[in-house]
């Protein structure tokens, strides 16, 4: 009886695993099988063509200014890595492009210089002067966005929500529990 029931559930971990297995396979095949995404050189010189889709871009935050109907982020494009983290390389750019929050954002939580990577929908192009000229700017109403914080020790950046601490860990802790009860 024992034997069938260790049989069973040995069974049921195989299925679960090659269930994993094939999910990946097909969301692998999907994400392959999508239209590319456009270079943002292609994005800049036709915006309205690509009017409507939803686009993921990255880049150098260079300015963020609340308005009437949302925050207006204008943001130095850098291209992504395969984790969609954008280059620290600034001369690899293309351009800029603008992205509107519709919901309320404060611009002190997008500081000048902050790296970030935008999802949303292309709506057009916005022309807003630029030093003493005029600049046409691609425009993205934001649907979700995350920040990157560059890494001291390298030329790289972490995605980091909120400091984590463990909670195991404690100046007073040896390896038997707290320091005057390990005995």
């Amino acid at each position: 009886m024992r034997g069938k029931l260790l049989q069973g559930i040995g069974i049921l971990w195989m299925a679960a695993i090659l269930t994993a297995c094939a999910t990946s396979a097909d969301q692998r095949e999907a994400s392959d099988g999508g239209p590319p995404t456009p270079q943002f050189s292609q994005i800049k010189a036709a915006p309205e063509s690509f009017k409507g889709q939803t686009l993921v871009l990255g880049g150098q935050v260079l300015s963020a200014r609340r308005l009437k109907d949302g925050t207006r982020i204008e943001v130095l494009q850098l291209p992504l890595n395969e984790a969609q983290q954008p280059s620290l390389d600034l001369t690899k750019s293309q351009g800029r492009f603008v992205a509107i929050q519709r919901e309320f954002l404060d611009p002190a939580t997008v500081p000048q210089g902050t790296f970030l990577t935008i999802t949303g929908e292309l709506t057009g192009s916005v022309t807003l002067p630029l030093d003493e000229t005029d600049y046409t700017y691609p425009m993205l109403d934001i649907k979700s966005f995350r920040t990157w914080i560059p890494q001291q020790d390298s030329n790289q950046l972490r995605y980091r929500p909120y400091p984590y601490y463990s909670p195991f860990w404690h100046p007073y802790w040896g390896p038997y529990g707290r320091f005057p009860y390990y005995w």
